[in-house]
């Protein structure tokens, strides 16, 4: 170590084989930025505004578009300014932090989506209970919880691949500072840290997962219980939303950590669609499935177009 320099930055490579397309790929991406923060805006300006969205599921629904606001803002920025032709640089410091952010925001997502899924599970298997079930104090617990435990998760991450010496390269051969993509950079033995890390975000992926697919098996089963075609209908509208949700978030989260042989091009092209693309579809899922979501959003925008013309 005495023989090497201590890393203070590194260098963003960008997305592999896109030379040429730098102005194609700055638009789409500042169009699909500017749509997941448009939507999820829209989708909270909903739930806040409206009394009769003021339920557990809509509570949830409103904490997932904060979370999906900032989820696509901890590397968008960057990206653009790097597709631009700025600075591909970033400090030692700033890479740690977006690592850290990165894990939080989509660790809280994960154990977001396993809480709008319990709330389901009591919605339509205990419906004659569902207030008692999901009244406020566990809703707060709930979102407490997800909260703290991203933190911790997301800093034991943070300390475990940034407490290892990086003395060069320092090219990070991606858009943002993942672990995938920084480990490797550290002039140590990183198999503990890359064990530990990869076992970490595997087992609270898989939990999560888990609990999720037990869920919506007693939905389906108390679903196929239900006399009438309509009920059932109505039922499994009410969690088709979500579970689409919960389909574009694990998919690329499968694909980047617990996948054993992706090719690089694809280890590339999926960070991007877990960042920028699904947030930015999330809001699109559930206004278009969802009329109670439909009708508050238009009675907020009438409301604020009055207050205007007034």
């Amino acid at each position: 170590m005495r023989n090497h320099t201590p890393v203070t930055e590194f260098v963003l490579t960008g997305i592999p084989h896109t030379n040429g397309l730098e102005n194609v790929l700055f638009v789409l991406f500042l169009a699909f930025y500017l749509l997941s923060l448009l939507g999820n805006l829209l989708i909270l300006l909903a739930v806040l505004t409206s009394a009769t969205l003021h339920t557990p599921m809509y509570f949830f629904l409103g904490n997932l578009s904060v979370f999906d606001i900032f989820f696509p803002s901890v590397s968008s920025p960057k990206m653009m300014l790097y597709l631009m032709g700025q600075s591909r640089t970033i400090s030692f410091q700033g890479c740690a932090s977006q690592l850290f952010f990165y894990h939080f925001l989509g660790c809280t997502e994960c154990f977001l989506y396993t809480a709008m899924a319990y709330d389901r599970f009591a919605a339509i298997c205990h419906p004659l209970r569902y207030t008692v079930i999901m009244n406020y104090r566990v809703c707060a617990i709930l979102t407490l919880g997800t909260w703290m435990g991203s933190c911790v998760h997301a800093s034991a991450l943070a300390f475990l691949i940034f407490k290892l010496p990086y003395c060069g390269p320092n090219e990070v051969d991606s858009f943002f500072c993942d672990i995938p993509v920084v480990l490797p950079l550290a002039c140590a033995d990183t198999s503990l840290a890359q064990t530990v890390s990869f076992t970490n975000v595997g087992v609270v992926a898989l939990v999560c997962f888990l609990l999720i697919l037990t869920s919506y098996a007693r939905i389906v089963v108390a679903v196929l219980k239900i006399s009438s075609s309509q009920g059932r209908r109505k039922a499994f509208s009410a969690c088709s939303a979500h579970l689409a949700s919960v389909l574009l978030f694990y998919g690329p989260v499968v694909l980047i950590y617990l996948w054993p042989a992706s090719s690089p091009r694809l280890g590339s092209v999926v960070p991007v669609l877990n960042s920028i693309v699904t947030p930015s579809l999330n809001p699109l899922i559930y206004s278009l499935r969802n009329k109670d979501v439909k009708v508050a959003l238009r009675k907020a925008l009438i409301q604020g177009v009055h207050a205007c013309g007034a």
